[in-house]
């Protein structure tokens, strides 16, 4: 069962019911507020979506998106307001996303900020898509689509959202960036003038997807609250959301989380993982044992799953994905990476990108 309390729309899942498709509740915060500043009746609004007022940002709620999407279309009405998402997107800060915003701003650059983002959007928001692809001029274009068919109305949170993501790239160049386009699959409304002046590049609207497109040479940019320690634990706090609950997870399942976050520290000590969970060292290697493994093994196997992550973040450097999996020099972290594979590190993410 995952951890989503269950309170109005919010679901809690059970493995024998098919889930309705969810966001996490901080992609609503302050929204009541944008509400009342706009004129609206928040609590008509808020029943008319059927949302509970209270679960607004709320870190580990989970909210139905169907409501969700609903909320913005209801508040766009109210206020009358025909383009309420595409500002409240654009005030939007990316802290406010909670864990999910934390795992972009605290990344060492806007292209591992951008890889975060996109490979933990799953634990953030279902039957969704978001990626990054390269068009015919080699620019970028960050996509992003609901892909529930249930979901008809939809351009409002189109519009937040593409606001939120140009606000993550904003963190990171500064309040003047403008991408070089702007995609909406919806048709073009009347005040279009408007989401121009927003994000200061030309819009287009009745596109096959929403997107940011962008020059690829900002992605080396450093983000200005790089933490690769908040960005390990915030990863791992964000998955933790989606996993059993800690009395139906497994020792070594806990054991191996454990791991994890201690790893920016460095390497783990058996005695600091027993501590942790208050454990004695001798219970834990009794434990493993009984699964064929030892502690070693396990903090092995967990760099290694770790390491394949990393590397998929192209943007992240060897000594920055050595230095997140507790090694303190990047010779160290080549020689475990050669055993574990054959291929120096450098080796395997040249013959990956060329691929």
């Amino acid at each position: 069962m995952q951890h989503f309390q269950k309170t109005g729309v919010l679901q809690q899942i059970d493995n024998d019911a098919e889930p309705l498709p969810h966001v996490l509740a901080p992609a609503a915060t302050g929204v009541d507020g944008f509400i009342n500043r706009h004129g609206g009746d928040v609590d008509r609004i808020f029943g008319e979506a059927g949302v509970d007022l209270q679960c607004i940002g709320n870190p580990t709620i989970g909210m139905y998106l169907k409501s969700f999407c609903n909320l913005f279309e209801c508040a766009s009405t109210n206020t009358q307001n025909d383009n309420f998402g595409l500002w409240f997107g654009n005030q939007f800060q990316p802290s406010d996303l909670g864990l999910w915003g934390y795992a972009a701003i605290s990344s060492p650059n806007l292209g591992s900020a951008l890889d975060n983002l996109i490979d933990l959007f799953r634990f953030h928001q279902q039957c969704s898509m978001l990626r990054l692809a390269t068009t015919r001029k080699n620019l970028k274009q960050l996509e992003y689509q609901v892909r529930d068919p249930q979901i008809l109305q939809r351009r409002q949170d189109a519009e937040l959202s593409l606001g939120m993501f140009l606000n993550v790239f904003r963190e990171c160049t500064g309040s003047d960036w403008q991408p070089e386009e702007v995609y909406f699959e919806h048709p073009k409304p009347e005040n279009s003038r408007e989401h121009e002046n927003a994000f200061n590049a030309p819009v287009f609207f009745s596109q096959r997807v929403n997107a940011i497109v962008f020059s690829p040479e900002i992605l080396e940019r450093r983000m200005p609250n790089c933490d690769l320690k908040l960005m390990s634990l915030t990863r791992v706090c964000l998955e933790s959301l989606h996993t059993e609950t800690p009395f139906s997870q497994s020792l070594t399942d806990r054991i191996r989380n454990i791991i994890r976050i201690k790893l920016a520290d460095g390497y783990p000590s058996l005695e600091s993982v027993a501590e942790s969970i208050y454990m004695s060292p001798s219970a834990i290697q009794r434990n493993l044992a009984w699964e064929g493994l030892s502690y070693t093994e396990l903090v092995e196997e967990t760099r290694k799953n770790l390491a394949e992550i990393y590397f998929k973040q192209r943007n992240l450097s060897l000594s920055e994905i050595a230095y997140l999996l507790g090694y303190s020099e990047l010779s160290a972290f080549s020689r475990a990476f050669r055993r574990w594979t054959g291929y120096s590190p450098r080796e395997f993410r040249g013959q990956n990108l060329d691929h």
